[in-house]
């Protein structure tokens, strides 16, 4: 086993198993947790004796809910020269470890049951083998707390067929495994009960295998078969044009996404629109993973990053006062700030 508790790390039969192992926060990654797995898959992608890699989650709730937000509001709130130190070097080395996953030279199986959401995305979602079950509920949610979707999601959210990708990341909804399927985020479906089965048949015959003993055909994708209303009214040039076409159109979902959008950070939800547009024009997960570095480190000038966390997960009053607080309010400025160079550009080696 690893030296981090936090992450569990064991080989068998030449299968690395990494298990993040905060079952209490739900795997949430902090900082030891990045450091952890960046350094296992650096050590097993030299080892011969290690042909593929597993990762999933300790507990019954999920993969991994995310980033651990609370320490990154934490380093926000901080004064003088280590306000957002910690949480930029967490962001930094946490980007390194997603483009590390995306060009991994070996098989990575992510097991991406139960909840993954932000970051859990971001350890999984760039994996060769990614497979999602009938309890996964994942979601770039990061828009709900004042922040901006990261971890490399906005390559997938933003080449994705059609605009469902604009619509999960204005939203920050939920969405099933069918969905994660459709949207480009996984591969394979396997039953949540046969979990264990396949990653024993993995371990005793290949990854071959055990998808062919235990994957399904995935249920249909409830939002693949909205993606008439949903091309259309994301297609949109602002936010706020967005929802007034979602208003306009009367489908009920329709009408619930401009609800939903609209209890989101404005600047947030505004960045990302234009963030996944200028993700569309980038091809490689490093240059997305640089754009989203910036927009991450503007997060921690701005006030709604730490009025979001505390709204959710510190006060928990669900009543965020955001600033700019309208859609209206937000200038062309206001975006273009969060893409301005970082004091420390993301560099990968």
């Amino acid at each position: 086993m690893g030296e981090n508790e936090d992450v569990l790390v064991t080989v068998d039969r030449g299968v690395g198993l990494i298990t993040l192992n905060r079952p209490k926060a739900i795997n949430s990654l902090n900082h030891p947790m990045v450091t952890a797995m960046s350094r296992t898959l650096a050590d097993w992608e030299h080892d011969d004796a290690v042909t593929a890699v597993v990762v999933d989650g300790a507990g019954e709730r999920g993969l991994c809910a995310g980033g651990d937000i609370v320490a990154l509001y934490h380093s926000a709130k901080a004064d003088g020269p280590e306000k957002g130190r910690e949480a930029r070097a967490f962001w930094y080395d946490e980007y390194l470890l997603n483009a590390q996953i995306g060009r991994f030279g070996k098989p990575y199986v992510a097991l991406m049951d139960g909840i993954v959401m932000g970051g859990g995305v971001g350890v999984s979602a760039h994996g060769s083998v990614r497979v999602v079950t009938d309890t996964t509920k994942m979601a770039m949610p990061e828009v709900g707390i004042g922040f901006v979707p990261d971890v490399g999601g906005t390559l997938i959210l933003s080449h994705g067929p059609g605009l469902l990708g604009y619509h999960a990341a204005l939203t920050g909804a939920n969405f099933d495994g069918a969905d994660a399927i459709a949207m480009g985020f996984a591969d394979h479906f396997v039953p949540h009960d046969k979990l264990p089965d396949f990653k024993a048949k993995l371990i005793d015959d290949g990854i071959d295998a055990a998808l062919a003993a235990f994957a399904t055909e995935p249920p249909p994708s409830s939002l693949a078969a909205q993606r008439d209303w949903i091309d259309h009214c994301y297609a949109n040039d602002t936010v706020g044009d967005i929802v007034a076409a979602l208003r306009g159109h009367g489908t009920p979902a329709a009408v619930d996404a401009a609800d939903l959008i609209n209890t989101r950070s404005p600047i947030c939800v505004s960045v990302a629109l234009e963030a996944l547009r200028r993700a569309a024009k980038l091809d490689t997960l490093e240059d997305v993973l640089g754009q989203e570095y910036r927009t991450s480190c503007a997060s921690l000038r701005s006030h709604d990053f730490v009025e979001g966390i505390r709204a959710q997960v510190v006060d928990k009053d669900r009543n965020p006062k955001w600033s700019p607080a309208s859609l209206a309010a937000v200038t062309t400025a206001d975006v273009e700030a969060y893409f301005a160079p970082a004091d420390r550009e993301l560099e990968f080696s």
